[in-house]
């Protein structure tokens, strides 16, 4: 009980603990534990992996409510990338074979193929497999296009590592197939829309497919996901510059520039908060922006607004937003006062598992504050912007718009609110930590207690970064220093498209009528509440035309809707591709 034990104390009796005292004994007793929970999760010799292939990283022993016994290329990723943080930076030495065991795992992986398709057919963003190493082929949201990107990073900052210890050859015969195959997926296809993909109609019917933002749950473009692609083919790139691939770079070199312009879009400058996901329905307030900042955080870039760093003043203002939003929906934060460090979950209209607070988006607010200590301290000063100002008035209501050098009282007391306030939401993580120091996803919103999946790997990486930001470790550079979104119009994000005039004969009844929907944005992505109407002008052939990608396959079914009941045509899904470019026209029957 000790963690709890001292979590109440700093809460009642800050005369007998300090809230850094607290913290201080947290991060030292749970650094091990989550260390351990995190390579206890890793195939084949951890202790909660049984049956993992070697290299593997099981997202969660869990198999009943939820079932998380899988492994999931984003997660795995971001895993091992705190894993090779942790070897490059020096902090541990001995990871090395585990993360050559990870490297050849993800180049048989890649391999696989799989519902989103092949290597080299888009396979390489299927989001999840199973822990042997075999494709999942249940119903899911697919393809999730962070993968590639943030697989490519952790296998980047290796590489780099490998190269200045006079390892270049590993690099380019192993390791960089593996990555071109990622930053080329990457090039090719990061603004291209998503495709729902579905087993069949019952799956849908049934609710059981997600969509493909960094929760699975939107499909659209993501802050997330578009933060981590322009990081990639930066540090490809430069990777490729560094070891003679030189072809590549061009390529890489201009969909990186489309890319952070595309990234701009997601600023909400009336909201004063980055609005996550182009699509969904939701606010599009978000831990995916706090996560997308800490996750491309280059401490030699400053407070780059551009590149969104954590102490920049747009990161800032979002995440003040953020952290508000959660204030008066979570029972155990209530009473808190304004100002004051609370629990955060996903985003406030968050419904599964009932919405409860998560450890590792929690402690995703306490490293993006450290991160931002770290580079305000390194260049001995830091600037408050009208977009910047309501953050910082939460410390020091005098505040005002300027740049305070590190010689300034109101230097001094900014960062020293901020050191505090970023302990305070590190302290209600070590509060609703159980006394085993085991994590799990989520904490409950009233009672506190763990819930959703037990060990959630990713919950432990989240520990370890944060507890590495609060002793001053950065992660590596990236390149983000001194970027600038490409003068004049950004190349347009959307491809060639096509007419489809889609006819189907359908004999129906008076006040019955026909609807379309399937798999692309321009479908509804299999919404029933959202499908097109087709017209009878030449009844019994209902008909509409609809602008859709080129070169684009795609599914899609006929829904017959009366007195608000929908019914669904029979399995199998139909299936097209569109041309290259002209009309098309689709003749169908009714089944």
């Amino acid at each position: 009980m000790r963690l709890v034990l001292l979590s109440v104390l700093c809460h009642y009796g800050a005369v007998v603990f300090s809230q850094s005292s607290v913290v201080n004994f947290y991060v030292a007793t749970e650094s091990p534990i989550a260390k351990a929970g995190l390579l206890a999760n890793i195939g084949p010799s951890g202790s909660k992996s049984s049956g993992a292939k070697a290299g593997l990283v099981i997202a969660s022993p869990s198999t009943t409510n939820p079932d998380y016994l899988f492994t999931w290329t984003r997660d795995s990723a971001l895993v091992f990338k705190t894993i090779i943080d942790q070897f490059t930076g020096g902090q541990d030495t001995t990871l090395r074979p585990l993360i050559d065991l990870y490297v050849t795992a993800q180049a048989a992986l890649q391999q696989v193929s799989n519902p989103s398709g092949t290597v080299l057919t888009g396979g390489l963003a299927e989001p999840k497999f199973n822990i042997d190493g075999t494709a999942f082929t249940g119903p899911w949201g697919r393809p999730q296009r962070d993968g590639p990107a943030l697989r490519a990073t952790a296998f980047i900052t290796y590489a780099n590592w490998l190269v200045a210890n006079t390892n270049e050859t590993f690099v380019t015969t192993t390791l960089w197939p593996i990555i071109k195959l990622d930053l080329d997926y990457v090039m090719n296809l990061w603004n291209q829309t998503t495709q729902v993909f579905l087993i069949s109609t019952s799956a849908l019917l049934t609710g059981v497919y997600d969509r493909f933002d960094l929760w699975e749950e939107v499909d659209s473009s993501s802050f997330f996901t578009t933060a981590a692609q322009h990081r990639a083919l930066r540090q490809g790139s430069a990777l490729a510059t560094s070891i003679g691939q030189t072809s590549v770079v061009a390529g890489y070199n201009t969909q990186a520039g489309n890319i952070l312009c595309f990234l701009q879009s997601y600023w909400n400058p009336s909201g004063g908060f980055i609005t996550a996901n182009t699509g969904g329905g939701r606010s599009g307030i978000d831990a995916n922006t706090a996560l997308a900042s800490i996750h491309t955080f280059d401490p030699t870039a400053g407070c780059d607004a551009t590149t969104f760093q954590p102490c920049s003043d747009k990161a800032l203002s979002n995440l003040k937003v953020y952290v508000d939003s959660f204030r008066s929906i979570y029972g155990i934060n209530s009473g808190i006062s304004a100002n004051a460090a609370v629990a955060t979950g996903r985003y406030p209209e968050d419904v599964y598992f009932n919405g409860n607070p998560w450890y590792l988006t929690t402690a995703a607010v306490a490293e993006q504050l450290y991160d931002s200590l770290i580079v305000w301290k390194q260049q001995g000063s830091l600037t408050i912007t009208t977009t910047s100002l309501a953050f910082f008035k939460q410390f020091m209501p005098s505040a005002t718009t300027g740049t305070f050098a590190s010689s300034t009282s109101a230097f001094t007391t900014l960062t020293s609110s901020v050191q505090t306030f970023a302990d305070d939401f590190l302290s209600i993580v070590s509060k609703y930590t159980p006394s085993n120091g085991g994590f799990s996803e989520q904490f409950d919103k009233n009672a506190g207690t763990p819930l959703s999946a037990a060990d959630l790997t990713w919950s432990y990486a989240s520990a370890l970064t944060v507890f590495s930001a609060r002793q001053g470790f950065s992660s590596a550079v990236w390149g983000a220093k001194g970027l600038t979104v490409p003068s004049g119009a950004c190349q347009s994000f959307v491809g060639p498209t096509v007419q489809v005039t889609f006819n189907v004969v359908a004999t129906t009844q008076f006040g019955e009528n026909i609807f379309l929907t399937g798999s692309l944005d321009a479908l509804q992505n299999w919404s029933p509440t959202s499908a097109i109407p087709l017209n009878a002008n030449n009844y019994p052939t209902w008909s509409v035309v609809v602008t859709l990608p080129a070169n684009t396959d795609f599914q899609y079914k006929y829904i017959r809707v009366f007195n608000s009941v929908v019914t669904w045509e029979s399995d199998p899904n139909n299936e097209q591709t569109t041309p290259a470019s002209g009309s098309f026209v689709i003749d169908d029957t009714w089944r």
